[in-house]
């Protein structure tokens, strides 16, 4: 009898498939996906859209810490220990999100060289990206980090073409993650605008390279 062979293990196959501790869920924006100090017992997968990850202090103040994309994993601190989300998770536009139970993601962390390859580029590249966010904040003045912070959301440095902002990401939220005021937001939007950096048009804000000479400038 002719020997079976195992299948060959396809990260992007595991990642789509409903099986064995994956679930997946849509969120429309603005939903919570979980909230600061709920249990933390799960991996999630951003199949589609952008997720913010927010803290709040205990005088309510909240503050935006990242803005992950299609293709970012979040929620990983479960790995290590972490009993409780020390964030929350809210769909910045509407998002379709896979949820991979602690005992599977260990699993096939262990099991499959060719994910945890995938999973630790993540870790790397999100920690590469938490160095630059917090170098930007020590040394670049509201200006630089708001342009950084369009130029990010539009993907520009990834591969493919920029894409358009949604309209739904508010100048709060821009505010919350550059450290500053919506006013200060809003007057340094006025002027990428008239500078022809940035341009508003139905389908959201588009982005154009020229907005990098902002933040190239000493």
């Amino acid at each position: 009898m002719a020997r079976k062979t195992k299948a060959k293990f396809d990260p992007n196959v595991f990642l789509a498939t409903i099986d064995g501790g994956r679930t997946i869920s849509s969120f429309k924006t603005d939903r919570v996906v979980f909230e600061q100090g709920a249990p933390a017992n799960a991996v999630l997968y951003i199949q589609k859209g952008k997720v913010k990850i927010l803290v709040t202090s205990e005088q309510g103040k909240e503050a935006v810490v990242a803005i992950l994309d299609t293709g970012d994993f979040f929620g990983e601190g479960c790995l290590i220990g972490q009993p409780l989300r020390l964030a929350s998770a809210v769909a910045l536009t509407d998002c379709t999100i896979m949820r991979i139970e602690k005992s599977a993601m260990v699993r096939v962390l262990q099991r499959e060289p060719r994910f945890a390859e995938k999973f630790m580029l993540h870790l790397l590249t999100r920690n590469s990206r938490v160095e630059e966010d917090l170098v930007d904040q020590l040394f670049n003045s509201s200006e630089k980090r708001l342009a950084r912070i369009l130029l990010l959301l539009a993907n520009f440095g990834k591969e493919g073409r920029p894409e358009p902002i949604p309209t739904n990401i508010s100048q709060e939220t821009l505010a919350e993650m550059v450290g500053t005021t919506r006013s200060r937001v809003n007057f340094f939007m006025n002027k990428f605008r008239k500078l022809g950096f940035i341009d508003y048009n139905g389908s959201g804000l588009t982005i154009h390279s020229s907005l990098l000479s902002v933040v190239l400038h000493n």
